[in-house]
């Protein structure tokens, strides 16, 4: 069946999947390391790309295959490509798409280790980096130098929830032949599709939102036109972080349920946010459904939906935030997010720890924030656990 003209909430149930011999109503595990060729002839003719056949997991596996189908068609993409986790993805377009005397300008906030990586080793081999505040498109324009070759956003970004306009990093890029890349993941194709504003590659953690059941570790790549899936596919295949078919499948069977999922979690998120924003022992609070939020009207213009994703500041600074997270009963204190559980956690201790502490707080990750992540527990008992973890501040 031809799904590319159905609805999203379709795509979810019937994109990406293909029929075998059984007539199997799910994709089907298959759990091999390798596949028997027909005879030496077909062997030799796979490798040499003249048959689709396949050959080794590494390399290609029919359960990853329609995962990386599914993912594509819900981000309008040319096709995607599984790695064995989100780092696993960014270190594939970093090593496919940067070189020796290479540049790159990045979001400030972005995710800790994608940061990380790059200033701590990447840099070891002539890589270098430009970190800086996103939201504002002439600071991009201000950092392109003649060896920028890349521009690798985030948004909204993590943990922040600073929103970067799309289509304004797209009509810069272009004007320089830069190669553009999003990191999708607190938005997930459901509210966010970056290449139908031009972006060249999309990435996500599927661990998050797409997976939503906190079970697998997992990441995928998308791409907008066949040119650079050809360049990362087989950079992904050489580095050996190669999904494994069991993580493709439960990552399929989370997929279905995304779209309800994402509604839900968003439902209570504003209603989250909405409650911190009014409680006097909160200082700010970060969410692009809430009208105080700086890129309130850029969320409504490029987003969907403002996501699930919320946070925010004590008044009491991080002394207080440590009060909140020992004192919450149904949000658990956990790194990771996007899952039908609702998290908390503390990005300056936690996930961006490893960032020397002036870079963190230059890109507005100060020492209270609070990021988290809104499940879909009944909203009652969500706030009801708030409630009773800020009485203890």
């Amino acid at each position: 069946m031809e799904t590319k003209n159905l609805g999203f909430d379709t795509k979810l149930i019937h994109a990406g999947a293909f029929e075998d011999q059984f007539g199997s109503a799910t994709v089907p595990i298959y759990q091999t390391s390798t596949f028997r060729f027909k005879n030496a002839d077909h062997g030799a003719a796979c490798f040499a790309g003249e048959d689709d056949g396949y050959i080794y997991t590494r390399i290609n596996n029919p359960t990853i295959d329609s995962l990386e189908n599914l993912v594509a068609e819900l981000e309008n993409g040319y096709r995607g490509v599984a790695c064995s986790s989100g780092m696993g993805a960014v270190n594939t377009i970093y090593m496919a798409l940067l070189g020796q005397g290479a540049h790159m300008i990045s979001t400030a906030a972005v995710y800790g280790p994608s940061r990380v990586v790059m200033e701590k080793h990447y840099s070891r081999f002539g890589v270098e980096a430009t970190y800086l505040d996103t939201c504002e498109p002439e600071n991009i324009r201000k950092a392109i130098r003649p060896d920028t070759k890349m521009i690798f956003i985030e948004t909204p970004a993590n943990p922040t929830m600073d929103i970067t306009d799309l289509e304004a990093v797209v009509k810069i890029a272009k004007e320089h032949n830069l190669i553009t890349v999003c990191d999708n993941t607190f938005s997930s194709p459901y509210l966010q599709k970056p290449l139908d504003f031009g972006f060249d590659v999309v990435f996500h953690s599927i661990t998050k939102f797409l997976n939503g059941h906190a079970d697998i570790v997992g990441g995928i790549i998308v791409t907008r036109e066949k040119e650079l899936y050809d360049i990362l596919r087989p950079m992904m295949v050489i580095l050996g972080c190669n999904m494994d078919p069991h993580q493709a499948y439960l990552v399929i069977r989370g997929l279905k349920t995304l779209s309800i999922r994402m509604d839900r979690s968003q439902e209570n998120a504003i209603k989250v946010a909405d409650y911190l924003e009014k409680h006097p022992k909160v200082k700010w609070v970060r969410y692009p459904g809430l009208k105080s939020h700086p890129q309130y009207e850029l969320a409504q213009k490029q987003m969907d939906g403002p996501g699930g994703m919320i946070s925010f500041e004590l008044k009491g600074g991080l002394e207080a935030g440590k009060v909140l997270m020992n004192s919450v009963k149904l949000a658990m204190l956990a790194v990771s997010l996007g899952g039908v559980e609702t998290l908390i956690q503390h990005p300056a201790s936690m996930t961006h720890s490893k960032m020397d502490k002036q870079s963190r707080l230059n890109s507005g990750i100060t020492d209270g924030l609070v990021r988290f992540s809104v499940g879909i527990e009944n909203i009652e008992d969500i706030l009801n656990d708030l409630d009773q973890g800020l009485a203890q501040i």
